[in-house]
């Protein structure tokens, strides 16, 4: 990839860190709740998995509806902590590169 498709492609990749979250919280906490489910153990076995209702936890979960998020899937509590920090690591990591890329490209043009 060239500098310049990976400097935009960097600036997607932050933009979407940033977006996705404030979207989950715009959205109303029982969001989820409704719906066929997408699960292929669901869908394919008719067993639910460890993983059934993760993501409705997730969502009860960042809008602070404790209850509810224990309610749809208890390792909500361990995941949501893991994945978090997984997050942020990616776009700090993202944000350092987009960083030196910008600031290369500043010191080219001088």
């Amino acid at each position: 990839m060239t500098r310049n498709s990976n400097r935009w492609w960097l600036y997607v990749k932050i933009a979407a860190y940033i977006l996705i979250p404030l979207v989950l919280l715009i959205l109303p906490a029982d969001f989820f709740d409704e719906g066929r489910s997408i699960c292929l153990s669901v869908l394919l076995l008719g067993e639910q998995c460890y993983a059934c209702g993760l993501t409705r936890a997730l969502q009860h979960l960042i809008h602070f509806e404790f209850v509810e998020a224990y309610y749809y899937n208890v390792l909500a509590f361990i995941v949501f902590p893991a994945f978090a920090w997984y997050w942020w690591k990616w776009f700090w990591a993202d944000w350092k590169q987009l960083r030196a890329l910008t600031n290369a490209g500043m010191e080219q043009e001088v």
